[in-house]
């Protein structure tokens, strides 16, 4: 079994609603084990700025599925939430990311883990280190030692874990 971390975000039709189910969904992936949920976090959206806020939060699991498996489950669950990719950074109904798998890297089209800019982003990062304090970015270093330096602007936590 491989930790990995998944970032899930909303912000369209019912936010809350679409991160809790896919909470769900993510813990009955096949050949994969929901570890931790984090709580639910409000931000405001980042890049493209004309649109509602965000609810962020991350799953992590072990599982025995490979990176591209994974992302293919992932991609499945968001298209059945009815994700359009139509303006970078847009609006979305769900958006869900493999921001860690394990301590390795991996790049193929498509696909970049760790990803590419979660050591820039305190609404994975906050999250990321309620479910796993001691995760370590592949060529960042330790989560924890980034976070602090972080804008943590515009990022509200909602909840307890989800």
């Amino acid at each position: 079994m491989t930790r990995a971390a998944i970032a899930l975000g909303s912000n369209m039709e019912e936010p809350l609603v679409q991160v809790r189910l896919a909470f769900d969904e993510l813990a009955a992936l096949p050949q994969t084990v929901m570890v931790k949920r984090s709580s639910l976090y409000r931000t405001a959206p980042v890049g493209y700025a004309e649109q509602p806020p965000f609810i962020n939060a991350v799953a992590l699991v072990d599982t025995k599925l490979t990176p591209r498996a994974l992302l293919d489950h992932l991609l499945a669950i968001e298209k059945a939430h009815g994700r359009v990719r139509d303006i970078p950074n847009g609006p979305r109904t769900l958006d869900l990311d493999i921001v860690l798998y394990g301590s390795s890297r991996h790049s193929e089209p498509g696909l970049s883990i760790p990803h590419p800019r979660m050591h820039e982003r305190a609404f994975v990062l906050a999250p990321l280190l309620e479910v796993w304090p001691d995760a370590e970015i592949p060529g960042q270093g330790s989560a924890a030692r980034i976070y602090p330096s972080m804008n943590r602007t515009g990022i509200e936590k909602l909840q307890a874990r989800a």
